[in-house]
C-alpha cells in the first residue's frame, strides 16, 4: 500500500533570545511567577522585516535538503500559521516564491496551535492518494508583533514566541504491516462553542483590525488536558496501538504544565515527553515540527521509532497523528 513518510526536517529560529528577566522590564512579573506557571524560561523574537514566511522558507530550505531532493521534486506547500504576512496572499505562496520553487499549488491553513496537525493530515490524504509524491509542511508563526508588552498582557505575552520547523513527506510503499513506516492515523477535531476561550479580538469583516491575543487561560488548560484525548484513543483504535508502545510524545508546546498534564492523562511516562518549551516558548503551529527537529538532531527519535503528536488549539481544535519513524 502506499504510504506517507516523513524522509526530511528543519527549524528556523530568529537569533534574538528574550529570557524572563527581560519581560520583566515591561510588566508586573518575575523569572519564578513565569517558570512556574508555564516552564518557559526564554523565547525568540524575529528582528524587524523578517516575516512568518521568511521563518518558513528557512525552515523548509533545511528540510528539502535533508531529505536529499530539491524544490523542483515538491508537489504541493502547506503551510500552517495563525499570524501570515498578509491577510492574503497566504504565506504557502510566499514561500514558492522565495525558494524558486516550480508553479506547484500553495495552501495556507489556519487552526492556530493545531495547524500543524491539521497540515500534515492534508499533506498525507495527497501523498497516500497518489496525487503527490513529495509534500512540504510547514509551521511557522511571528507572535512578538501581536503581543500587549504590559501587564494587562502579562497571562499570553510571557508565553508566546517566534519560530518555524517544516518536514518533507514521501510517497513509500508500505506492506500494510503494523511495522509500516510514515504517518499510519490521523484524527481531527473542532467545538466552535468555545471559540471566545482563545481567540484574536480582529479581523477583516468585522472589526477591520488584526486586534490582539485574548485568552482565558484555565478554560484553555481544563480543555486541553482532559478535552482532547478523543482524538489521540482515535488514532490507537485505528492502529492498534496503546500509550505503552508509544516510544515518544511530542505535543504542541503550550505550556510545561499542559503538556505534562496530557502525558499522565494519556498514560505516557515522564522520560518519552519530547519538550522545547522551556527555551521556544509556545510557538503555535511551529512547535510540534520545531521539538521533532530538535529531537532528530540530538538522537532521540531513531528510525522504527513510535512517535506520537497531540496538538490543541483556539477554536477549539485539536488532533493527534501516530508516526512510525
Amino acid at each position: 500500500m502506499r504510504g506517507a513518510r516523513i524522509v526530511g526536517t528543519g527549524r528556523e529560529l530568529p537569533p534574538r533570545v528574550v529570557k524572563n528577566e527581560e519581560l520583566t522590564k515591561l510588566m508586573d512579573t518575575t523569572d519564578e511567577w513565569i517558570v512556574q506557571r508555564t516552564g518557559i524560561r526564554e523565547r525568540r523574537y524575529a528582528d524587524p522585516g523578517v516575516g512568518t514566511s521568511h521563518l518558513g522558507a528557512a525552515a523548509a530550505r533545511k528540510a528539502i535538503d535533508k531529505a536529499g531532493i530539491t524544490v523542483n521534486d515538491i508537489g504541493l506547500i502547506v503551510f500552517a500559521t495563525l499570524s501570515p504576512d498578509y491577510f492574503f496572499p497566504g504565506c504557502a505562496v510566499l514561500v514558492q516564491e522565495q525558494l524558486g520553487m516550480p508553479k506547484i499549488g500553495a495552501l495556507d491553513v489556519r487552526d492556530q496551535c493545531t495547524g500543524f496537525v491539521y497540515g500534515l493530515s492534508v499533506a498525507e490524504s495527497f501523498v497516500k492518494g497518489g496525487f503527490h509524491d513529495y509534500v512540504l509542511v510547514i509551521g511557522a508563526e511571528i507572535h512578538s508583533r501581536g503581543m500587549i508588552f504590559t501587564t494587562a498582557g502579562r497571562d499570553t505575552a510571557v508565553i508566546f514566541g517566534d519560530g518555524a520547523g517544516a518536514i518533507v513527506l514521501v510517497a513509500d510503499e508500505q506492506p500494510g504491516a503494523p511495522t509500516d513506516r510514515g504517518v499510519l492515523a490521523t484524527h481531527l477535531r473542532s467545538d466552535g462553542r468555545y471559540k471566545d476561550k482563545l481567540y484574536v479580538d480582529g479581523g477583516p469583516s468585522s472589526t477591520g483590525t488584526a486586534g490582539f491575543l485574548r485568552m482565558e487561560g484555565r478554560d484553555v488548560f481544563r480543555h486541553a488536558v482532559a478535552g482532547t484525548t478523543d482524538a489521540v484513543e482515535a488514532v490507537f483504535r485505528e492502529t492498534g496501538y496503546t500509550a505503552a508502545d508509544v516510544d515518544w510524545f511530542v505535543p504542541h508546546q503550550a505550556n510545561k504544565r499542559i503538556i505534562d498534564g496530557s502525558a499522565h492523562r494519556l498514560g505516557i511516562a515522564p522520560e518519552k515527553i519530547i519538550s522545547t518549551v522551556d527555551r521556544h516558548g509556545n510557538t503555535s503551529a511551529a512547535s510540534i515540527p520545531l521539538a521533532l527537529d530538535v529531537a532528530i538532531a540530538d538522537g532521540r527519535i531513531k528510525r522504527g521509532d513510535l512517535v506520537l503528536l497531540q496538538a490543541v488549539g483556539g477554536g477549539f481544535t485539536w488532533g493527534a497523528a501516530l508516526v512510525r519513524w
